[in-house]
């Protein structure tokens, strides 16, 4: 643009900032930045979100440069440099203490961003209470707090309760040092404020707290509970003095059916429940859920062994507004409670069943002819579901948009073809380690459906003329692995390289019919690859390692055996290739 600026010449700094206002994803922002200094700059001004390392050798600049943030998130994660095989000498560990945020970093931080609405400190494992209490008092208006794994105290806490009187959304999870008090004083500090509040791998945190928050907190909306030392007393109080809570989710094996009971009987606005790992629970709490709990439309359940049918009937009966369901490792679950949903849970849109040994067909049939409004469907290691099913979800269920099976074997071409020639919204189809589905079932998907993303890793039956047939009626497919396919070979290649040229992410990985042929046609028109995976193809050389990364300019990652990169390709391409192994 030398000699021709027009745009930069003729609008002043206002206006390109108003544009840069408008534009709503990273990338854009980020390429428009690119374009030259002044509009680097003027895009720093206008940022509202920046996420970044703990490194503090900047953090005085950012206030300069990023006048109007409001959310910053700093994850000490990403400023370790992973040098993997050598052991990091003492002066190394030195270095990394020094990049990793501090109380004093922090303090800064709260200077130089007064208005700051949202800050999140992940794994910043040097900053304590101190900081916490400096950046706290300057920052009063902070409306969410992320301290997940800081080893902050008591101290901080209270401040955080002090001075930040709107203060919305609190974690704290792997928060080791805190205990009951600190928390007491946060919830009398910005109780009237507090909406979430999360809670995981916190020791010294009792029902003392729970008892706190549900007395302080009544404008509570989401909690999030992972902790073995909370019991029915804390939950019950929560139940009782925020009967706003819309999101619950509980990781805590203490806790029984009592508390349950109270959550039906007086959160009657919860939206969301999800349940892991419960032990000590049965259907008498969740028969509470189904009989209060009307306006529920999640339900999560994990690992919940003593719940049956009857608890999934009352939740059928009762939550018609049910959206959203996840059965996951609930081995007294059958096909009874799956019917049950199927006949009343019309609003149904997506429903994931998790080894679930004893739901079979009927069940599916079921939801088949009374949720017409599913959209997504997940089956894993249900061994009882078989082709019947598959055809009535495919019959019943036309606006099916993502489906995703793995390790169902009664599952073969038959359902799978249902699903091509009545579920023409299909746009992300994953079938794994199902051994009876062939290139017949790929033909017709390819027919009658227009997919952008395909996963078909570990179906025996499936090679190149299903993998053509695909090519050939899925131009716009981005997401694509087709791993141990014994049967797949280069011609398959030829024709995703010619037809799929918006292809982004590959998985070649076992496909031992493969060859650097192949990758050749593959990449020659697939210049938008960003991830190609091709480990254990005895088909490939470092001759087509060579050609990937040479053909393909928006590649990011390359997996592949070591020995198979040539010095070459390592100068060329060494930060975008991952290895299998590394030397130990």
């Amino acid at each position: 643009m030398r000699g021709h600026d027009w745009i930069n010449n003729s609008l002043p700094d206002e206006l390109i900032v108003e544009i840069f206002s408008h534009l709503h994803t990273k990338s854009t922002r980020d390429a428009c930045s690119l374009v030259c200094r002044r509009w680097f700059r003027l895009e720093r001004r206008t940022r509202a979100t920046l996420r970044i390392g703990a490194a503090h050798l900047f953090l005085d600049l950012l206030p300069t440069r990023f006048s109007s943030l409001r959310n910053l998130y700093i994850d000490e994660r990403l400023s370790i440099p992973l040098q993997l095989g050598r052991k990091r000498t003492a002066e190394e560990d030195s270095d990394l203490e020094s990049v990793c945020l501090s109380d004093a970093g922090l303090s800064s931080l709260g200077e130089g961003f007064p208005n700051l609405h949202r800050l999140g400190l992940i794994w910043c494992s040097n900053v304590s209470s101190d900081g916490l209490t400096s950046f706290a008092r300057k920052c009063s208006s902070l409306k969410a707090l992320d301290l997940q794994g800081c080893y902050v105290g008591d101290q901080g806490l209270t401040a955080v309760g002090q001075c930040c009187k709107h203060l919305e959304d609190l974690n704290l999870r792997f928060c080791e040092g805190l205990t009951d008090s600190g928390l007491v004083e946060l919830a009398v500090g910005v109780g009237k404020s507090l909406k979430s509040l999360g809670v995981a791998a916190c020791a010294k945190i009792t029902d003392i707290s729970m008892e706190a928050v549900g007395s302080n907190c009544c404008s509570l909306e989401t909690l999030s509970l992972d902790s073995e030392f909370i019991h029915n007393k804390g939950l019950l109080a929560v139940a009782q003095g925020c009967p706003a809570l819309k999101v619950l989710k509980l990781q805590c094996i203490n806790i029984t059916d009592d508390a349950l009971k109270a959550v039906g009987t007086s959160c009657l606005s919860l939206e969301l429940l999800a349940l892991y790992s419960f032990q000590r629970f049965t259907d008498k709490g969740l028969r509470a859920i189904g009989n209060g709990c009307k306006k529920l439309k999640n339900l999560t359940l994990i690992d919940c062994y003593f719940l049956s049918d009857k608890g999934l009937e009352a939740i059928a009966t009762g939550c018609k507004e049910l959206t959203h369901l996840e059965v996951n490792g609930c081995h007294n679950i059958g096909t009874l409670g799956i019917e049950y949903i199927g006949r009343s849970c019309q609003k149904l849109t997506e429903l994931a069943l998790l080894y679930c040994h004893r739901i079979g067909d009927v069940s599916l049939l079921e939801v088949g002819q009374g949720c017409k409004f599913l959209q997504v469907l997940h089956l894993v290691d249900c061994s009882s579901i078989g082709d019947d099913a598959m055809c009535s979800i495919a019959s019943g269920c036309r606006n099916i948009k993502k489906l995703h099976i793995r390790r169902c074997y009664k599952i073969g071409n038959k359902g799978i073809i249902a699903v091509g020639k009545h579920c023409t919204s299909l746009i992300d189809l994953s079938i794994r380690f199902c051994d009876r589905v062939g290139d017949g079932a790929l033909t017709a998907i390819a027919e009658g459906c227009s997919l952008r993303s395909l996963n078909v890793s570990g179906c025996h039956q499936i090679g190149d003329a299903g993998v053509i047939s695909i090519a050939r009626g899925c131009p716009q497919l981005c997401h694509l692995d087709v791993s141990v396919l014994q049967n797949l070979g280069d011609m398959a290649m030829a024709e995703l390289g010619e037809n799929c040229t918006l292809l982004k992410e590959i998985v070649l990985s076992h496909c031992r019919q493969i060859t650097d042929v192949g990758l050749t046609h593959l990449v020659k028109s697939c210049t938008m690859l960003e991830s190609c995976q091709m480990v254990y193809c005895s088909g490939i050389t470092s001759a087509g390692v060579a050609t990937v990364v040479s053909s393909c300019p928006n590649i990011k990652k390359v997996l592949v055996e070591k020995w198979k990169v040539s010095q070459r390709t390592k100068r060329r391409a060494g930060s975008i290739i991952a290895y299998l192994c590394v030397d130990l």
